[in-house]
């Protein structure tokens, strides 16, 4: 778990994602995947069309990824394809494509620009054209938006480095693309990612203590924050209309209800906010998850690493 949040973080930060346009490939073929899904509130295994069923009538659907895990990503496109079947409108927010380029991501979506234009300009996460692309290109078939949700990781890689003093002194048009509302409070979410970040020991500069946690959390917090505010800006476009917004994230970010959860909850109060966990294990055929993880989700969908 602590190398994918570890991976999941340098990405946020600017580590790994800054890499060129990937050429077009042809999209994932769906195809079936070893897996099984677990519904934690009934405390049962249940199959996948059923949790389908249930997402269709969700206003959100976090779905919290392993970003490495192949069988995670091929599920994913199984799950739009299973609310695509139920004829829901769907808004597909990603984590990977942040807010300064919606207007690539809008270009590319209605038809106006090709795919490598799109890809110049929207600075795509490595693996996007196996990852990613066949989501996307899913979405553009079916007429559905897609939503660039993250801050850009130039911001949050400032944060991380100057804290709050670095959120202060954005420009006008920096600020506009960071959430305005940041409450970043030190809860159970601080907690878990201080556990991650090895520790955080008061007024220490060393990597993994006090000042370092402080700073690196906020610059979570401003994604997870920006996030949410994404996601409740596309869910008061789909009103007057049967759909959902779904948001593919790394599971850090939406486990146990933490995060871009609670954070998409305080501003759509009443609202029904499901979440996936994809959940690559050692053995799916074991009799139930453990204990401790019955509240990362509403479904776990078990695959096999």
């Amino acid at each position: 778990m602590k190398a994918v949040f570890t991976t999941c973080l340098v990405i946020a930060l600017g580590g790994l994602a800054s890499g060129a346009a990937q050429s077009p490939t042809t999209p994932t073929v769906s195809a079936y995947v070893p897996h099984r899904v677990y519904d934690t509130r009934r405390g049962a295994f249940t199959d996948f069309e059923m949790m389908e069923a249930d997402l269709a009538r969700a206003d959100v659907v976090l779905i919290g990824e392993q970003h490495d895990d192949e069988s995670s990503h091929r599920l994913e496109l199984a799950m739009l394809e299973g609310l695509a079947r139920r004829r829901v409108a769907v808004t597909l927010s990603l984590e990977m494509f942040e807010r300064d380029v919606q207007s690539s991501v809008d270009t590319y979506m209605s038809g106006s620009s090709g795919e490598d234009d799109f890809l110049k300009s929207s600075r795509p996460w490595p693996r996007y054209a196996i990852d990613y692309r066949p989501l996307v290109e899913f979405a553009r078939l079916q007429h559905w938006p897609v939503v660039a949700a993250n801050v850009p990781r130039r911001i949050a890689a400032d944060v991380a480095k100057g804290g709050r003093p670095a959120v202060d002194s954005l420009t006008t048009q920096d600020r506009s693309l960071a959430a305005a509302d940041l409450q970043c409070p030190h809860d159970a979410y601080y907690d878990r990612f201080a556990e991650q970040m090895g520790g955080h020991q008061s007024g220490s500069s060393q990597p993994g203590t006090g000042a370092t946690t402080e700073r690196y959390y906020l610059a979570q917090c401003i994604k997870d924050e920006t996030m949410a505010e994404s996601i409740a800006a596309a869910f008061a476009k789909q009103e007057g209309r049967a759909g959902v917004v779904v948001h593919v994230t790394g599971s850090f970010h939406s486990d146990y209800g933490e995060g871009t959860g609670e954070r998409v909850r305080r501003r759509l109060a009443g609202r029904r906010v499901a979440t996936v966990s994809m959940m690559p294990v050692e053995n799916i055929d074991a009799l139930a998850p453990q204990p401790a993880e019955l509240k990362r989700a509403d479904y776990l969908v078990l695959t096999g690493k």
